[in-house]
């Protein structure tokens, strides 16, 4: 699995996931890709996903192939960015993209807890239902709810613009600093690195809400906006 991870680095978009592939055979990159996807279904199930094939020259059998592949797991292939006239070609011959655009500062800030510089995060554009695992080794960012029975692990932040009900854990790998918000905070079970609310940080309010551990080591939540 390390190998295969190696051969690809995902990023989180506003539109979906950005999957950049090696310089590797055209064979490895793709194999890679389905091993990924196959080992975290419930994390690649209804994206959107975008491709960075760099130089790699493509021609239309190879990607329908693979997102023929993509489809049959639920996944949406959209875009393909690459340094190649052919394959950018080959792309706008079966309806996909070939440019993605970057959010404006102004609008990541909207949905950021703290200035993500070259940190990762992952933007789903869904409601997570019961049975769902996201694990993201950066930040979570769901625009909709987290349902009862749907979980988020994150090294870094979670953000839900929407209901959290469901388990979340914010600073996987120890992150004391890191935060959990949402426009309704009332999860089954809240931690931030090693600290464990059951039921959330135990405070009642209506409105976007913020749960972070605070000087003292305890977890507590207060009013969130988005220009905190």
């Amino acid at each position: 699995m390390e190998e295969t991870r190696s051969l690809l680095q995902i990023k989180g978009l506003r539109d979906g996931l950005l999957v950049a592939l090696d310089d590797a055979p055209w064979e490895e990159q793709h194999a890679a890709l389905i091993a990924q996807v196959d080992a975290q279904p419930a994390f690649f199930q209804g994206a959107r996903l975008a491709l960075d094939v760099a130089a790699q020259v493509l021609r239309v059998n190879e990607l329908v192939e693979l997102r023929d592949q993509l489809s049959e797991r639920g996944i949406f292939l959209w875009a393909v960015i690459s340094e190649s006239p052919t394959t950018e070609q080959t792309s706008q011959l079966l309806g996909l993209a070939t440019r993605i655009s970057k959010p404006r500062p102004e609008e990541t800030r909207q949905f950021s807890v703290d200035d993500l510089g070259e940190e990762t995060a992952l933007f789903l554009n869904r409601t997570l239902r019961s049975g769902t695992r996201v694990e993201f080794p950066g930040h979570v960012v769901v625009l909709g709810d987290v349902n009862p029975g749907a979980e988020i692990v994150a090294e870094g932040n979670i953000v839900v613009w929407g209901r959290l009900r469901g388990m979340v854990h914010a600073g996987a790998k120890g992150n004391a600093r890191a935060t959990v918000c949402a426009l309704d905070l009332s999860p089954t079970r809240l931690r931030i690195a090693d600290e464990v609310a059951a039921g959330g940080p135990g405070r009642e309010a209506s409105g976007p809400e913020l749960a972070r551990i605070n000087e003292a080591g305890n977890l507590q939540s207060e009013f969130w906006s988005a220009d905190r």
